[in-house]
């Protein structure tokens, strides 16, 4: 047997074959071999099965496949689909059985997790200070960079989330170049030039943290036997994989942010994700942590019994405000009680948001998570004046989050780090019980206007300004000294489609229908035409956003899947970030 070396030849399947001699040798008892055969068909079979399941992953080519994936992160990302890809759709298909009685989630006062005596798992020392976390796309270099690093006034974030869910198109190129700026963030060594001048993260005193894409995403660009995986566990397998070792060299757990989790059902299948990669990592269990978005109206009325399922990988929930008011519009879409008010006024002032906001608070806190608060969605104007006066908001916003007994908070700017981190001088406020607030006191949105033309027109005009964006790859845009990403997008197009299925009269007497809507779509078309001067390419977005906007059905999500990659179809546009 000493003459048998052909372990990276049977890695590429070229000698399969060797397997049916080696069993006629032990099956034929030659005692001289035996021993020797038994312990070599092992080893082989073990690379052939290797083989085998790194065959069966298949991608859509791009050059920067090879960098990436190795046969053992390949064979990670077998192993993981064909463990949870059924249980993923049987979820998802729960949700659509549930959407299709008109179900309406209520918050369960009987729960096994609200009426037993539980904690999460101790925070790790390095997570117990979350004042402000800032957020940006996964494959903007530059912003990746600068989120690592102080703002002008000299201020870190705690944290920065590398984002490969709301504000980041799921392009297959913009997911391969956010894989490998995770690694670099990690590293702390990512660099990227522009224009002559150099970018490099000036400092490890930010934690790197990761948002994977959701449970409803699909990757059509990697395929496990023929059949598309799934987004989120992807980019939990590939970028724990890739960057654990850069973690561990910091002292750092894995840290995830894990969106749009709508159930208990839900969280308990991504802890089985958790337990799966700890244990193919070779981790203990709870070694990774993880953060979960209370971002859709679901798991506002879950939240206890969502966290109870991920307590040992858990250190915080976050109110997703943004996507939580498109839930509210979502789940009650066709209620002619709850028909929702103009897009700029539902905010935290809402009584149902603040029972919301409580609500995560007060359970967080009991159970011994932190409870991070909002976004705070501005870009900087161009005048002092304007930067003054959204320097002002912001920090009203978020004394106001941290008045309630929020740990942190958002920001998408690293302008507004400083401001934000003024609401905040503590590393943290578990000690804020809310006593005398009931969290088990209804969060039912209110419906009532007012319903406005400028609303209107403000919605449409962000739904056409960031699909035309979108169409080119990017995710997040500065719209009016505000920052839009697919949340905002979500609310735009949920709300139009509310106001159109109800016919609502508006403050100028229109009501809204398809033909005025036609209308108001035009003159926005002509106005956008002139400011961004690429008439076609408005045109496409606004045929595009109508079709969309105007829907018989309301659909989930703006997309549930990604396009297939076509090397020939290279842009040469430069990702603009919202700096």
């Amino acid at each position: 047997m000493e003459g048998f070396t052909f372990m990276d030849d049977i890695r590429k399947g070229t000698l399969g074959s060797l397997l049916v001699f080696l069993r006629y040798l032990v099956r034929h008892n030659l005692s001289k071999l035996k021993l020797d055969c038994y312990a070599f068909l092992e080893s082989i079979e073990g690379c052939f099965k290797e083989a085998n399941m790194a065959s069966k992953v298949q991608f859509t080519p791009h050059p920067l496949v090879p960098k990436i994936f190795n046969e053992e992160l390949k064979n990670l990302i077998f192993k993981a689909s064909k463990r949870f890809n059924r249980q993923r759709s049987k979820l998802l298909n729960d949700r659509q059985v549930l959407k299709a009685k008109r179900y309406i989630p209520q918050i369960n006062p009987l729960s096994e997790a609200h009426i037993t005596d539980w904690q999460v798992a101790p925070i790790p020392e390095a997570l117990k200070k979350r004042r402000v976390e800032i957020t940006g796309p996964a494959n903007n270099t530059k912003l990746v960079i600068q989120m690592l690093s102080a703002n002008e006034s000299g201020d870190y974030p705690d944290t920065a989330m590398i984002d490969f869910e709301d504000s980041m198109k799921p392009s297959f190129d913009n997911v391969l170049t956010g894989y490998i700026n995770c690694m670099g963030a990690v590293k702390g060594d990512l660099s990227f030039f522009d224009k002559g001048k150099s970018y490099q993260i000036n400092s490890k005193q930010v934690y790197p943290m990761i948002r994977i894409r959701g449970l409803h995403l699909e990757e059509s660009n990697i395929l496990v036997d023929g059949e598309a995986t799934s987004a989120g566990i992807v980019d939990l397998v590939v970028t724990a994989y890739s960057t654990l070792s850069y973690y561990q060299e910091r002292g750092l757990n894995l840290k995830y942010y894990i969106p749009k989790c709508e159930t208990s059902e839900e969280a308990r299948f991504w802890d089985d994700v958790l337990v799966f990669l700890e244990n193919e990592l070779k981790l203990n269990r709870g070694d990774i942590k993880v953060s979960l978005l209370i971002e859709t109206y679901p798991a506002a009325c879950a939240i206890e019994e969502i966290l109870y399922e991920v307590r040992d990988h858990a250190v915080a929930l976050n109110v997703g405000r943004w996507d939580k008011i498109f839930s509210d519009i979502k789940v009650f879409a066709k209620s002619p009680d709850h028909i929702f008010r103009d897009r700029s006024l539902i905010g935290l002032n809402c009584p149902w948001m603040e029972a919301y906001a409580k609500r995560v608070i007060k359970i967080c806190h009991r159970r011994g998570a932190l409870a991070i608060g909002g976004m705070a969605a501005f870009t900087p104007g161009k005048t002092e004046g304007m930067r003054y006066e959204q320097n002002n908001k912001v920090l009203k916003d978020k004394t106001l989050e941290a008045s309630w007994g929020h740990d942190g908070c958002w920001v998408s700017h690293p302008y507004f780090i400083t401001s934000a981190l003024s609401a905040f001088p503590t590393s943290n406020q578990l000690e804020k019980t809310l006593d005398e607030f009931d969290e088990l006191a209804s969060i039912e949105p209110e419906g009532g206007g007012p319903y406005t033309f400028e609303s209107l027109r403000q919605n449409i005009r962000v739904g056409i300004v960031y699909l035309y964006h979108w169409k080119k790859d990017i995710g997040c845009i500065a719209l009016d000294n505000l920052m839009e990403d697919l949340a905002t997008l979500e609310i735009s197009r949920a709300q139009v489609w509310q106001w159109r299925y109800h016919k609502v009269v508006l403050d100028n007497h229109k009501t809204v229908t398809t033909t005025y809507l036609r209308e108001v779509f035009d003159e926005v078309e002509q106005e956008l035409s002139l400011e961004i001067n690429d008439g076609f390419g408005v045109k496409q977005a606004t045929e595009l956003c109508f079709e969309i906007f105007t829907e018989d059905k309301l659909r989930d999500f703006l997309v549930i899947e990604n396009d297939i990659y076509d090397q020939g179809d290279q842009h040469d546009y430069e990702l603009r970030s919202t700096l």
